[in-house]
């Protein structure tokens, strides 16, 4: 969810001083060829609720792609959450197989821009990884059930 209050249906492009809403299926257009399994808008907007959530508790969200692939080798479990249209896909195509071997729920999302939205700012965020925490824990289990109902690109 965008701060101001927008939900995954209608997310805010800012360019050149312009708002423009963008559709869940038209952002569906810009995503990569790998970008499976794809989260339904239902979904995708209980993602972004369970990052805002997240962002609250210090340590509990990360994002990139450096932070995230260095919490997995790490250790850390929890939800990864792709962005579809992150370009290039080299940089980032090798994560999908290494949450599958350790057991990792993850999902892709259409837009880089409304993952850095839901995380409360306003860059582009390519990757986060979600930790389990007990302010938030009910929705982080449905969202994590969700993710594994998803068919996988098999």
């Amino acid at each position: 969810m965008a701060e101001n209050g927008e939900d995954a249906g209608e997310a805010m492009d800012v360019e050149n001083g312009e708002q423009l809403k963008v559709s869940y299926e038209d952002r569906l257009l810009f995503i990569t060829p790998i970008a499976k399994p794809m989260a339904s808008k239902k979904l995708t907007k209980k993602i972004y609720k369970l990052i805002k959530k997240a962002k609250k508790q210090k340590g509990f969200l990360r994002a990139g792609l450096k932070d995230v692939s260095t919490r997995i080798r790490k250790g850390d479990r929890g939800i990864v959450i792709l962005a579809g249209d992150a370009q290039p896909i080299d940089c980032m195509c090798h994560l999908p197989c290494v949450c599958e071997e350790l057991n990792i729920p993850y999902c892709y999302t259409p837009s880089r821009q409304d993952l850095g939205f839901a995380m409360g700012t306003m860059r582009k965020v390519m990757m986060m990884l979600i930790l389990p925490h007990d302010d938030y824990r009910e929705l982080y289990d449905k969202a994590a059930a969700e993710i594994k109902d998803l068919p996988m690109p098999h």
